[in-house]
């Protein structure tokens, strides 16, 4: 064969492959030189080999997905060119489409070119290895029902601590206030009810290190208290609870503590793990022992910052002020924040004009688990947004450009949140073992009943968590968590809140609402088996004995004769020596003679390559389908 007659067969001209020739050292004159067949083969695999590697060292980064205008700019090709790529493809696009990360990477491969996704600027500034690690302050949250006593507790300590000077200050200013203790310091948040603290969670927010259940001892435990139990766990988050109004006459301390048992929140004095702490925020009476006692609890955390990164921090509240403009108010998570720093937070960017604490006097700089409130965005961002410091102004543009892009595609599709059939798929990337539920029950008998019955169906491998229970319609609370938590809403004889529904709707989370119970087991059954582990059974196709190994440029080529059953292309392999499997793994290439084959029966001779470069003389390759077996609860 000469040279011309196989540059046609890829697809090249004679002077293109003479050139590749040259760079892997053939003696190669001219496109009249003759090559015999065995050394044909050998050209065919060597320029293969040569242009993958060409492809992956030419890379092109770009944002995706991709317009086809776009692309075509990327590859240096005409937009038409590009459009009737396509269309041979049986994808009719217009030149302002957008395409997929994987179809914009096969048409670069056609023209040799690598296409990798532009890494994220935010990814790589957050992504960065601690420097300065040091002790930090706890960040408290006080929780619990309506009128038990958040606000009083929280009045008292910022009271108290004002009138005694020397032992520092405190006042409500952004959100979030700052005490100084002997001991050191703890930063408490301003967040009204276990929604807003949900929602922030929902954002990828956790800055709270402690929650404050707050229990009045006159009324025990209520359902709201229920609520931020749970929502408090579900974030993992240490409580510690305050029994107040102890100081009233119908305070009933045991029966409070008997409530919480029922919630499994078991006090220490009664053989559990919740510490709990007797006050009166109308007396001040163990008050200063609940701050002492946060301390130890932060103390064993050992929480830690890196003092010297760019600064990290959450949004805690935003507003918009005549005079100055946006002022945001931070509670800083990492490093330490500097007027004059470029950041970005949300979906807007600035540069820091002035810092403020939170008794509004000026600051130089801001330390972790501070509060400060903030000048110089050019937006007012949402509670729960991420603040972080950037290197400078065109990094920050970038970065709020790509999120408001981003946004504008998610618009077109809603998000997709847990349902009962997607649990399979998400077993199968290892991503969950048990399923999350947020029940709601017509009345509490029936609630009970269906909850005992959820339990039950459990195994030691797979298992029902029930996040949340409760009396009543689907609330847009409920929602908050389902979305936070990514568990499932089911409702037995209840109606949804108006609001609800059409908060699950814009958030892409699905309610389940069913009036018979036989319905809602089923269904709740078949998630659970989606989450069992499947069986992989395997079959046996057949077994060949390595006659010769070939080393060729590409690999190890192994040339068999198969014993037993037949041998197919694609197949699960295992390469055994002796008695050992010394590989394992898919039959890359089958081969008779020169020809590529998709299976060789018994007593024929092939030639079988494996992603493995150790194959001898004697070894035999065992073919095998498998077959996933769903179980069966």
């Amino acid at each position: 064969m000469r040279i011309h007659e196989l540059a046609k067969q890829l697809e090249m001209t004679s002077k293109e492959l003479i050139e590749r020739l040259q760079k892997l050292n053939f003696p190669v004159k001219s496109h009249m030189s003759v090559v015999d067949e065995e050394s044909a083969e050998i050209i065919k695999h060597e320029i293969a080999d040569l242009e993958n590697k060409e492809i992956k060292e030419n890379v092109v980064e770009v944002d995706f997905p991709i317009t086809v205008k776009d692309l075509a700019v990327k590859l240096d090709k005409k937009p038409s060119e590009i459009l009737k790529f396509l269309l041979n493809k049986g994808k009719f696009c217009t030149i302002n489409q957008n395409l997929n990360d994987e179809l914009a990477k096969e048409v670069a491969y056609c023209y040799k070119i690598n296409l990798r996704e532009k890494p994220l600027k935010e990814e790589q500034i957050l992504a960065v290895e601690p420097k300065d690690l040091r002790k930090r302050g706890p960040v408290v949250t006080l929780m619990g029902h309506i009128d038990h006593g958040k606000t009083s507790i929280l009045d008292h300590i910022r009271k108290s601590r004002i009138a005694q000077k020397e032992t520092g200050g405190i006042t409500q200013h952004i959100g979030a206030y700052r005490i100084e203790l002997d001991k050191g310091g703890i930063t408490f948040l301003d967040t009204p009810g276990h929604e807003t603290f949900t929602a922030m969670r929902a954002r990828g927010a956790n800055i709270t290190d402690i929650v404050v259940l707050v229990v009045a001892a006159d009324d025990g435990v209520k359902p709201q208290t229920q609520e931020a139990c749970d929502h408090a766990k579900e974030a993992g988050v240490p409580i510690i609870v305050a029994i107040n109004k102890i100081d009233k006459s119908n305070a009933d301390v045991d029966m409070t503590k008997q409530h919480l048992s029922k919630i499994k929140l078991v006090p220490e004095d009664w053989g559990g793990d919740i510490v709990t702490v007797k006050v009166s925020a109308k007396t001040g009476e163990g008050i200063d022992e609940l701050l002492e006692i946060i301390l130890i609890q932060a103390d064993l955390m050992e929480l830690k910052a890196d003092y010297l990164r760019p600064a990290v921090g959450v949004v805690v509240e935003a507003r918009l002020s005549k005079g100055k403009g946006p002022l945001v108010s931070v509670l800083l998570q990492e490093g330490k924040l500097k007027k004059a720093d470029f950041c970005v937070c949300g979906l807007y960017w600035g540069r820091v004009k002035a810092i403020y604490d939170d008794r509004n006097n000026f600051l130089v700089e801001c330390l972790p688990s501070y509060p400060a409130e903030i000048l110089g965005l050019n937006g007012v961002p949402n509670p729960g947004d991420k603040f972080f410091v950037v290197p400078d102004e065109n990094t920050a543009k970038e970065i709020v450009r790509r999120r408001k892009q981003e946004i504008e595609r998610k618009k077109v599709v809603a998000p997709v949140h847990m349902k009962l059939e997607d649990l399979y798929a998400k077993v199968k990337e290892d991503k969950l073992k048990k399923l999350k539920v947020i029940l709601k029950a017509d009345v509490g008998g029936t609630l009970e009943a269906v909850e005992s019955a959820l339990e039950k169906m459990g195994t030691s491998e797979v298992k029902i968590e029930i996040i949340h229970k409760g009396v009543g319609s689907l609330l847009s609370s409920d929602v908050l968590l389902a979305e936070a938590s990514d568990a499932v809403l089911v409702g037995f004889k209840v109606g949804i809140e108006a609001n609800a529904r059409d908060f699950a709707k814009a958030k892409g989370i699905e309610i389940r609402t069913y009036q018979i119970v036989y319905e809602l087991i089923d269904d709740i059954k078949l998630a659970l088996e989606g989450l069992l582990t499947p069986v992989i059974k395997r079959i046996f196709l057949g077994r060949a004995l390595v006659k010769k190994a070939f080393k060729l440029s590409r690999g190890i080529v192994a040339g068999c004769v198969v014993e037993k059953g037949k041998i197919q292309r694609g197949v699960h392999s295992e390469l055994t020596r002796g008695k050992d499997v010394i590989f394992k793994g898919k039959i890359s290439s089958l081969k008779r003679f020169k020809d590529d084959v998709k299976e060789v029966v018994e007593g024929m001779e092939c030639g079988i390559t494996l992603d493995y470069k150790d194959v001898m003389e004697g070894d035999y390759i065992d073919a095998f389908l498998e077959e996933t077996v769903e179980r069966k609860l």
